[in-house]
């Protein structure tokens, strides 16, 4: 069957390669910003947030190819009840993990599949991570060291590389802070015929 990740996140399409997984990527192109300002309005929580991005990202890539299996996924970091979103420079980088430091927050990782006009799975994870009360001398470091691509993430941080330092405890599945909850998914597609069982 063909299977497609609705989405431009190389960290995604990076977790179902290195799974062995063939999958092609499309961008979905839906305006995260407007989207979650409005859920916000209604009173939405982050899973259900989550969840409708991946909803809408799978829609648009099924509604092109009825023939596939749409992967949508999306991930919100949660931190005493503010959402925080990827940074869009590296001062906001800065000032988002001086915002985090010494606290737990939450990604919210949602997943869903989609054929045609029927969603057919989804799954909500929500792994905890504790950063440690790193000095200021270490963020510039860690800053200098990661550069721009700190700004593609929602938490500032990438824990397969240098970001692992930052924190104290990491509580969850590697994938489902990257972005996508792999042995679920991976369980899924093989109940579904696309992976062998």
């Amino acid at each position: 069957m063909r299977l497609i990740l609705a989405s431009q996140s190389r960290f995604r399409a990076g977790l179902l390669a290195a799974a062995g997984v063939a999958v092609e990527t499309m961008p979905a192109h839906v305006d995260e910003a407007d989207v979650k300002q409005a859920a916000r309005a209604e009173g939405a929580s982050a899973e259900e947030t989550a969840l409708l991005l991946a909803s809408l990202k799978a829609e648009r890539i099924a509604r092109r190819h009825p023939d596939a299996l749409v992967i949508g996924g999306d991930q919100m970091l949660v931190c005493e009840g503010t959402w925080f979103d990827k940074p869009p420079d590296m001062a906001a980088a800065r000032a988002q993990l001086l915002a985090l430091r010494g606290k737990a927050h939450t990604l919210v990782t949602a997943v869903l599949c989609q054929r045609g006009d029927q969603r057919v799975w989804q799954h909500i994870a929500k792994p905890r991570l504790v950063m440690r009360d790193f000095s200021e001398a270490f963020l510039d470091q860690y800053l200098a060291l990661e550069g721009e691509v700190l700004t593609t993430t929602v938490g500032a941080y990438r824990v397969e590389g240098p970001g692992l330092q930052l924190f104290d405890r990491i509580e969850g599945e590697h994938s489902e802070i990257v972005g996508l909850p792999m042995l679920a998914l991976l369980g899924f597609l093989r109940q579904h015929g696309v992976l062998v069982r």
